[in-house]
């Protein structure tokens, strides 16, 4: 089986989310797709983060897809960084196929993760192309540092069986809708 994890805040979740994992199981031919839905990124403000239990809710209310699973994996492991959920899941499930997907928004800074090239050793990335991210692709420090091991989107469909490090970057249909504009957007006076 070759599963999609897709992590994030979901503060809130939006049909973004969900034509980011449609896109990724389509195109990566994914069996699932898991939305890893964490307490808090260590790299946000958590100011505005709404309760872990709210969001959970909004993403079972949102991911109609029956190959979608929410799961509040992080939290309930107490886990702070991908680099440890992804090592705990691979170990957990050695015989699932794991591809880690993102946004092209999230490129752009994934070399100020925890472990980001740990992360690119332990399984395949699909990087999905954002409004306003695309060039990402060519100027990204992870990218350009991963840029030996990127495929030709072409191969998309067998990166599930691609040993790590790999990763694609796939375009297509962008929605521009992101939880940071919907957060402002609900604040008072707007």
């Amino acid at each position: 089986m070759a599963i999609g994890l897709f992590g994030g805040s979901f503060n809130p979740p939006h049909e973004g989310h969900v034509h980011v994992s449609e896109l990724a199981l389509l195109r990566g031919r994914l069996d699932r797709i898991w939305w890893i839905v964490t307490p808090g990124n260590p790299l946000k403000d958590h100011s505005e983060l709404a309760p872990l239990a709210d969001r959970l809710e909004q993403c079972t209310a949102i991911a109609r897809n029956p190959a979608f699973e929410i799961t509040a994996f992080e939290a309930r492991f107490n886990i702070r960084y991908t680099a440890d959920t992804l090592a705990i899941l691979v170990k957990r499930f050695p015989r699932i196929r794991f591809v880690w997907i993102m946004g092209a928004d999230n490129l752009a800074g994934f070399h100020r993760w925890q472990n980001w090239r740990r992360i690119a050793t332990m399984m395949p990335i699909l990087v999905i192309d954002r409004p306003g991210s695309t060039l990402s692709v060519r100027s990204a420090p992870a990218a350009l540092a991963l840029s030996r091991y990127r495929i030709r989107e072409a191969d998309t469909g067998r990166i599930a069986d691609m040993r790590p490090p790999a990763w694609a970057f796939v375009h297509g249909p962008r929605n521009s809708l992101s939880s940071t504009a919907i957060r402002r957007a609900r604040k008072p006076g707007r």
